[in-house]
């Protein structure tokens, strides 16, 4: 009998603009904590993280501003689309992430929600540091350098 091939995580929601907006730094894997009614939501892939972060209440790290629509046949049942969800890490790692906060004034950005090989929805969640306006535009320029290179080596090669 043949090994079972590992599939690659599937995404529910990928925060694309958080790479260029934030120089990402330390990269952390967390649980997320949600209802019923916002797992199927999420599997059907119409989520939003663009304007989320995380943040601290009480000891305990909380994903802010996250978009997970209604689901539609759930009726009188159904979540809040916006509302606040407790990130589920490790103590130590939270006060990590905490203190990176406080002392460096680094932010906590949501990369992408997915759900791993058993099922379970995760979330990756980095610590970043805010990018200054040339410091994008260096992006930008770079990403058109080597868009250019590569279609410059296609087209020879």
């Amino acid at each position: 009998m043949a090994p079972k091939k590992e599939a690659a995580p599937r995404s529910a929601a990928v925060n694309r603009r958080a790479r260029f907006n934030y120089e990402i730094g330390q990269v952390f894997e967390a649980g997320i904590q949600l209802t019923g009614t916002e797992v199927k939501s999420l599997r059907e892939g119409k989520s939003n993280i663009a304007d989320s972060y995380a943040g601290d209440k009480d000891g305990e790290l909380w994903l802010y501003n996250s978009y997970i629509p209604e689901y539609l046949q759930a009726n009188r049942f159904n979540h809040q689309p916006r509302r606040a969800r407790k990130l589920l890490l490790h103590q130590s790692e939270i006060n990590r992430l905490m203190g990176a906060v406080q002392r460096e004034g680094m932010t906590i950005v949501p990369l992408k929600i997915y759900f791993n090989d058993r099922g379970r929805a995760k979330v990756e969640i980095a610590l970043a540091r805010g990018k200054k306006l040339h410091d994008k535009r260096e992006t930008s320029k770079q990403r058109d350098w080597d868009r250019e290179k590569s279609r410059v080596l296609r087209d020879k090669g």
